[in-house]
C-alpha cells in the first residue's frame, strides 16, 4: 500500500512539474496609449508584438510555452500605472512587466516591481532616474536613458572651436534630466562647448515667442558657434522657433530624435544636423531588415522610433528566459545582469551595475532631397557605446 501511495505521489509531482513547465509565459506590458503620447505606446505595443513574433518564428511560443501578452493603458498617470502593474504582478500573476510611456509613470512603477520581487523591463521611459537615484535591483531598461541622448547629442558638436549652447526643453522630469545631462556629457566630450543658458516651458507649450527671444538673447553676442539644443517630447516647437529666424544671429537649431511624423518638419531645413535614438534606414542587420520589410508591409510605414524599442524589450524578456531556463525571477536577474541581446539597432548589454542597456546612436543629417515623406536622415556617424561614459548613478 506505501508503495503504491509513494508511486501516485511520485507520478502527481512529475504531473504538477510537468503542468507548471507547460504554464503560459505572461507578461503585462503597460503603456499610456491614451494622452498626448498616444503614437508612442501604440509604436511599443506593435514593436514588441513583432518582436515576439519574429523571435517565435511566428508561434508566439518559447521554449515549449505558449507567450500571453496583456497590455494596460495607464493613460501616462503615475498613480493608475502604479495600480495597473500591482494588478499585473498580484491579479494576472505575469512573470514580468514591460512599461511604460511617461517617466512620471514609470518611476511610480519602479517600488512595485521591488515590493512584489518581479522584473520589470522599462520601455520606453528615459528619465536618468529610473535607472539612477530611484532603480532597485528589479529594473531592466532598454530604451536608452537622458544621459545616452545627451552623449549623443554632444558627440554631433564639433570637437574644435568655441561653442554655446543654450537649451530648450518641457518643465518635467525629461526635459531637466536631458538638460542637466547634455551639461554633463559636455564636459565629458566636448569641454570646448558650453551650456549658456537654459529655457523650460510647459509640457503643453504652443508659444514660443518669449522663450525664443530669451534663447536667441543669451546667444546672439556670443563667439564661435551658437547652438539652441531641442530636448522634446511630442508636437515640436522647431517650426515655430525657426520661424522666428535665429539664423539672423548667426544660431543654429539641434534638434533630437523623434517619431516620424514629428520629424517630418526637419525635411524645411536640409543640412540641420542632430542625434538619435533610431532611424529605420541606419541599422544593417537581418533583424532590422526584417522589421522595416514587415512593417511597411503592414503599416504602409517603416518602422519608428518607439516600434525599435518594443522590439528590444521583446527580445530581451525572450533572452532572459532562454538564458534563465525559465521565469524565476532570481534566476532571471542573474541572466540579465551583463546580458547582450540583439535588437533591430543590433546589440544591447544590460550593464551590471545599474541595469541599462548600452546601445549605440546615431548622428544624422537632414536630407534636402528625400523621395518621400520618411526619407529624412542621412548617417553622418553611428556612434558606439563605449563612446558614451555613461556615468553610473544609483545606490547599489
Amino acid at each position: 500500500m506505501r508503495r503504491t501511495l509513494t508511486f501516485a505521489a511520485a507520478t502527481a509531482a512529475i504531473l504538477m512539474a510537468s503542468t507548471a513547465m507547460a504554464q503560459d509565459i505572461k507578461i503585462a506590458l503597460i503603456a499610456g496609449k491614451t494622452g498626448p503620447l498616444e503614437a508612442y505606446a501604440k509604436q511599443t505595443e506593435a514593436g514588441f508584438m513583432m518582436g515576439l513574433e519574429y523571435l517565435t518564428k511566428g508561434s508566439m511560443s518559447w521554449k515549449g510555452r505558449k507567450i500571453s501578452v496583456i497590455v494596460k493603458d495607464d493613460q501616462l498617470k503615475a498613480d493608475l500605472a502604479k495600480t495597473l502593474l500591482e494588478q499585473a504582478y498580484n491579479d494576472d500573476k505575469v512573470d514580468l512587466a514591460i512599461g511604460t510611456t511617461s517617466s512620471a509613470a514609470a518611476l511610480a512603477m519602479l517600488p512595485v516591481a521591488e515590493e512584489n520581487g518581479k522584473v520589470l523591463i522599462v520601455e520606453p521611459a528615459v528619465a536618468d532616474a529610473i535607472t539612477g537615484e530611484k532603480w532597485n535591483r528589479f529594473i531592466f531598461r532598454t530604451s536608452r536613458n537622458s544621459t545616452q541622448d545627451a552623449y549623443a547629442a554632444a558627440a554631433a558638436i564639433p570637437a574644435t572651436g568655441e561653442v554655446s549652447v543654450a537649451t530648450l526643453a518641457q518643465d518635467y522630469a525629461f526635459g531637466r534630466d536631458g538638460v542637466a545631462a547634455v551639461k554633463t556629457a559636455l564636459k565629458e566630450i566636448r569641454p570646448n562647448a558650453n551650456v549658456v543658458f537654459e529655457e523650460y516651458t510647459p509640457q503643453n507649450a504652443t508659444d514660443f515667442t518669449a522663450s525664443a527671444q530669451r534663447l536667441f538673447d543669451a546667444l546672439k553676442d556670443k563667439p564661435g558657434k551658437k547652438i539652441i539644443t531641442i530636448i522634446w517630447a511630442g508636437q515640436h516647437p522647431l517650426p515655430k522657433i525657426a520661424d522666428l529666424k535665429p539664423e539672423r544671429y548667426g544660431i543654429e537649431i539641434a534638434p533630437g530624435g523623434n517619431i516620424l511624423p514629428a520629424m517630418q518638419i526637419y525635411k524645411n531645413y536640409p543640412g540641420m544636423e542632430g542625434a538619435i535614438y533610431y532611424y529605420y534606414a541606419f541599422p544593417k542587420n537581418p533583424m532590422n531588415d526584417w522589421l522595416v520589410a514587415e512593417h511597411q508591409k503592414r503599416f504602409n510605414a517603416p518602422p519608428d522610433f518607439f516600434t525599435a524599442g518594443g522590439f528590444a524589450a521583446a527580445s530581451a524578456a525572450l533572452t532572459a528566459i532562454d538564458k534563465a531556463g525559465g521565469t524565476d525571477t532570481e534566476k532571471l536577474i542573474a541572466a540579465m545582469e551583463g546580458m547582450t541581446f540583439e535588437t533591430p539597432k543590433g546589440p544591447m548589454t544590460f550593464r551590471k551595475e545599474d541595469h541599462q542597456a548600452l546601445q549605440v546612436m546615431y548622428h544624422f543629417k537632414v536630407k534636402g532631397d528625400g523621395k518621400d515623406a520618411n526619407d529624412l536622415l542621412e548617417l553622418v556617424n553611428t556612434i558606439p557605446a563605449d563612446k558614451m561614459p555613461i556615468p553610473v548613478r544609483n545606490k547599489r
